[in-house]
């Protein structure tokens, strides 16, 4: 079922709700939408009211801000929770949308337990960072209408990707799918602030059950993120997926048992 709810700027979010039970939300991150969350949501459903959304500015959702604004952000899915049976739910964020999700447990949204997946932050002061510059390139791009070189950018400068790997990527099917969401990944970055060291107190005031997940096949900037809210936030759980990277998300079965026990309560950490 997929309803259109208002934010509190204006801004219209799609958002999908199937299964019933407690409510988790699914958060995806860059180049995601409600759609690419759909295969773990179909996992989850036998289990949990799942809810679903497109973030600002992707999907079906508008944007009416006037500038970039994790503040926005936040009023979005504060309206999402608001929405959901007895106005809160479980998170489950991927990425960005990780950051996003312990954003929101941090600001004291109507959390009740938190799962994220390699946040995209920077969390080891022995791996490069981007310069801060780079996101004013992405958003000039945006603002120009170069979708396919803001998502060029994006790949190549912010996750690493060899320029030829994209240039191969440029003549597959799924080039379609990335520029149609490149418009969106100032607010990805805007989340990650890959150029900065993540401060402990972004995270360490964190006072709901959380789990961080990583797969053993990631980056080690990703794995190292993980590692960084496990250790940081103070009822944390950390737990290493085998086999996995960042796709996960392309592999809902492997990841939806973990996130089902810890959602039910479980517990038992894979350090």
């Amino acid at each position: 079922m997929t309803a259109h709810i208002i934010s509190r700027d204006g801004t219209t979010l799609a958002v999908d709700t199937a299964g019933h039970g407690a409510p988790v939300v699914l958060i995806g991150g860059a180049f995601n939408d409600r759609s690419t969350v759909a295969a773990l949501g179909a996992e989850l459903a036998p289990h949990f009211t799942v809810v679903s959304y497109d973030r600002r500015g992707r999907g079906a959702s508008d944007d009416r801000g006037k500038d970039y604004r994790i503040a926005d952000e936040l009023d979005d899915l504060a309206t999402i929770l608001a929405h959901t049976p007895g106005g809160r739910a479980s998170l489950f964020g991927h990425s960005s949308g990780a950051v996003l999700a312990l954003e929101a447990a941090a600001h004291g949204l109507s959390v009740d337990r938190l799962a994220v997946y390699e946040p995209s932050f920077a969390a080891d002061e022995n791996l490069p960072r981007p310069e801060a510059e780079v996101y004013d390139r992405l958003k000039a791009l945006v603002a120009s209408g170069d979708a396919d070189g803001a998502a060029e950018l994006f790949l190549v400068e912010l996750t690493g990707t060899p320029r030829e790997a994209v240039a191969g990527m440029r003549q597959s099917e799924a080039w379609s799918f990335l520029i149609e969401r490149a418009p969106s990944l100032p607010w990805d970055v805007l989340l990650s602030e890959p150029w900065r060291l993540l401060p402990p107190e972004r995270v360490s005031g964190i006072r709901v059950p959380t789990l961080a997940v990583y797969g053993d096949r990631t980056s080690p900037w990703l794995s190292a993120a993980a590692r960084a809210v496990g250790r940081l936030v103070p009822d944390a759980e950390l737990h290493v997926l085998p086999g996995e990277d960042h796709s996960v998300l392309q592999h809902p079965q492997t990841l939806a048992p973990l996130l089902v026990k810890f959602f039910e309560g479980g517990s038992g950490p894979v350090r």
